[in-house]
C-alpha cells in the first residue's frame, strides 16, 4: 500500500489510542479557539457601523482567510485520529495542497496591503479617503486573490507533475516540502523553482512592508502630542506583530529541510505556522484594538471598561 499513490497516508500521532484522543482533543481544542476567534472580529467589524473602514475591511478578510486556512487542515487530522485512519486521495490532497498555498498566499498579501493602508493613514491623512476609497479596496482584494491564486497554482502542478515513489506523508496535512521528498526522479529543480519564485513573492511583500513602516514610524515621531503617538502605534503594532509571527515561522518550515522519518520538531514547526498564528490574531488586534474592544463588548453584551481595562 505505501506505493499506492491513488492515496496518501498522512502523519500517524500515534498507535496508543491514549494518545490518539489527546491529539485529537488538543487540535480540536485549537480549532475550536481559532474558528470562534476570527468569527468574533468577523461579527465585531460587520455589525458595528464604527470599523465600516478599510482597515476593518482588510481584517475581516484576514480573519475569513485564516478561518479557511485551518479548516482545510485539521478537521481532517482530526476525524483520521477518531476512526484510527491515515489516508487522504490523491485528488484530496491535490486540492488540500492549492487551497492552502492560495490561502497562505492571501495572507501575506493582505498584509501587505494591510500596511499599505497603515502608510497612507498616518502619512497622508488628508487624502486617505480618497486614496482607501471602496473601489480601491475591493480591486486590492480582487488582486490579493488573483495574485495567491496564480502561484499557488504554479506550486501545486510543479508539486504534482512528478512521480511519486512512496505515498507516505510524514506530516499530518498534505505539506509541500514533504510531498517532494517523496519523488522518485529527482525533484531538485521543481523543489528550488517553486521555492524561488514563492520566496521572491514573500521577500518583496517584507521589503514593501519593512519600507513602509520605516516611513511610517518617521511620521509617527514628528506627532507632537505623545497620545498621538500612542494611537498611531496602536493600530501598527499588532499588524506587525502578527506578519512577523507568520513570515517567522513558515520560512524556518520551508527553508529548513524536512526528515527523512516522522519527526515531532517538524510536526511543532508546521503547527507553529499553519495553526498558530491563524489563532492568536484574534487575541493580538483584539488586546491592542480599543475600537475592537469596544466591538466585541457590544457583540458579547459586556461591559466596555471590562474589555477596555
Amino acid at each position: 500500500m505505501d506505493n499506492d499513490t491513488s492515496l496518501f497516508l498522512l502523519l500517524e500521532f500515534s498507535t496508543i489510542r491514549e494518545l490518539q484522543v489527546m491529539h485529537t482533543a488538543i487540535f480540536l481544542i485549537l480549532y475550536l479557539m481559532t474558528i470562534t476567534g476570527n468569527i468574533l472580529i468577523i461579527l465585531a467589524v460587520a455589525f458595528d457601523s464604527q470599523l465600516h473602514t478599510p482597515m476593518y475591511f482588510f481584517l475581516m478578510n484576514l480573519a475569513l482567510q485564516d478561518i479557511g486556512s485551518v479548516s482545510l487542515i485539521v478537521p481532517k487530522s482530526v476525524v483520521n485520529s477518531i476512526i484510527n485512519a491515515r489516508h487522504i486521495s490523491y485528488s484530496g490532497c491535490v486540492a488540500q495542497v492549492l487551497l492552502f498555498v492560495f490561502l497562505i498566499d492571501c495572507d501575506i498579501s493582505l498584509l501587505t496591503v494591510m500596511a499599505y493602508d497603515r502608510f497612507v493613514a498616518i502619512c497622508n491623512p488628508l487624502r486617505y479617503e480618497m486614496i482607501m476609497n471602496r473601489k480601491a479596496c475591493i480591486k486590492m482584494i480582487g488582486t490579493v486573490w488573483i495574485a495567491s491564486f496564480l502561484n499557488a497554482l504554479l506550486n501545486t502542478i510543479g508539486t504534482f507533475a512528478i512521480h511519486f515513489c512512496s505515498n507516505v506523508i510524514n506530516q499530518f496535512y498534505c505539506e509541500i516540502p514533504q510531498l517532494l521528498k517523496l519523488a522518485c526522479s529527482d525533484a531538485f529543480v521543481i523543489e528550488i523553482a517553486g521555492i524561488i519564485f514563492s520566496f521572491t513573492l514573500a521577500f518583496g511583500c517584507f521589503a514593501f512592508i519593512f519600507v513602509t513602516y520605516i516611513h511610517i514610524f518617521i511620521a509617527v515621531s514628528k506627532i507632537p502630542s505623545v497620545q498621538g503617538r500612542k494611537k498611531a502605534f496602536s493600530t501598527c503594532f499588532p499588524h506587525l506583530t502578527v506578519f512577523s509571527l507568520f513570515l517567522f515561522t513558515s520560512s524556518f518550515a520551508y527553508l529548513r529541510t524536512p526528515s527523512d522519518t516522522p519527526s515531532h520538531f517538524d510536526f511543532a514547526i508546521t503547527i507553529m505556522y499553519s495553526i498558530v498564528p491563524p489563532m492568536l490574531n484574534p487575541l493580538i488586534y483584539s488586546f491592542r484594538n480599543k475600537d475592537i474592544k469596544i466591538a466585541l463588548s457590544r457583540l458579547l453584551g459586556l461591559r466596555t471598561h471590562i474589555l477596555i481595562s
